[in-house]
This record gives C-alpha cells, sequence and structure tokens, in this order.
C-alpha cells in the first residue's frame, strides 16, 4: 500500500507535535526548491537519504508504431532519483 501526500503530512505532523498546516507548508516548500535548483541543472543531495538531478537526453531517431515511419526525437531534459544508503538499507530491512 502506497502513503498519499495527507497521510506523510499527518504522520509527520503527529510525529513533531507540529500542526499540518505547518509541515504542509514545509514540505511545499522544499518540493519548490527541489524544483528551482533542479530547473537549474543544479543536483539537491540529502546525504543518506536521496539525491535529485537533471539529465540530458540526447536527440534521437523514434519509429511510429502505427504507420512505421521514421521520426527525429528531439532532445531534452528529464529527473533521476537515487537513493541514499539509509533509504537502501530501510528497503533491505537492514
Amino acid at each position: 500500500m502506497a502513503m498519499n501526500r495527507s497521510e506523510l503530512v499527518a504522520a509527520a505532523a503527529e510525529k513533531t507535535g507540529n500542526s499540518q498546516a505547518a509541515v504542509n507548508g514545509v514540505l511545499d516548500a522544499v518540493f519548490e526548491i527541489f524544483t528551482a535548483q533542479v530547473s537549474k541543472g543544479e543536483k539537491v543531495t540529502i546525504p543518506g537519504w536521496l539525491a535529485v538531478e537533471r539529465t540530458d537526453r540526447a536527440a534521437r531517431t523514434g519509429r511510429n508504431p502505427q504507420t512505421g515511419e521514421s521520426i527525429q526525437i528531439p532532445a531534452g531534459h528529464s529527473v533521476k532519483i537515487s537513493a541514499g544508503s539509509k533509504l537502501k538499507a530501510a528497503a533491505t530491512g537492514k
């Protein structure tokens, strides 16, 4: 089962003793910072937990699956999220 944002906010508010509104504001600020830094091409790292960075994709030739016609796919960007050592250890149960 997956935890959604409202469940995450409620759990963090309970654990910290802060209001859900305060926790939600902090979470919004964190995501705004991630967005700003990644859009500039800078990497955001939280040691042991995760790293978020923008990656470049080169232009390439693709194929239309309906017609079989070759098409040119332009260069672009993507986002890479890497798990840190603490998150990996939690996932493996160590």
